[in-house]
């Protein structure tokens, strides 16, 4: 079998992944746009329990777990998972490389443009970027900073696609001030 009919049989999965303390709209409509635009089979938001480049969560797992669900109702299109027991680590790369043990699942990790900034701060980042394609959503104010960061810069554009994205302008550390 050729690359490109193996290529043909795999499943394309998005990995939203977050604290998403809490869970919006904004996580909602980027992972409905990364569906529809990258024909995703579905999305998964890997909610950690903590993100080692914040002090503390507000909400505990369990209520953003919650959160979450109430955020996606019934779209089917969209799972809640919580891997950290599993896989036994917090690391997105571990996270890539326990899904991947399926050798019929591509990813697509999606992000917002605040993220992208820090990525080469990220425990084997180059790792995961040749293990699955990143997508990087628009987020307002960050756009110049992100496509000007050292990963950025740094990943192959084929591995790295950047998406004007301005439905949203939300986050989660905006909605806590509330």
């Amino acid at each position: 079998m050729g690359k490109s009919e193996n290529k043909i049989l795999k499943k394309k999965i998005g990995i939203l992944g977050g604290t998403f303390d809490p869970a919006h709209k904004g996580h909602l409509a980027i992972s409905k746009e990364a569906l529809k635009k990258f024909d995703l089979n579905y999305v998964i938001w890997a909610i950690t329990k903590r993100n080692p480049f914040k002090k503390k969560t507000v909400y505990n797992l369990k209520k953003r777990i919650s959160i979450c669900k109430q955020i996606i109702k019934k779209n089917k299109s969209i799972k809640i998972e919580y891997f950290e027991d599993k896989i036994r680590s917090n690391k997105t790369v571990d996270l890539i490389n326990f899904l991947l043990k399926n050798k019929k699942l591509e990813l697509y990790f999606l992000m917002g443009a605040d993220n992208i900034i820090k990525f080469h701060k990220w425990h084997k980042w180059k790792q995961i970027s040749r293990k699955c394609n990143i997508i990087v959503f628009d987020r307002h104010g960050y756009k110049k900073k992100s496509l000007n960061s050292k990963a950025f810069k740094n990943l192959d554009d084929e591995k790295i696609k950047f998406i004007k994205f301005n439905k949203v302008n939300i986050s989660s550390s905006q909605l806590r001030k509330i």
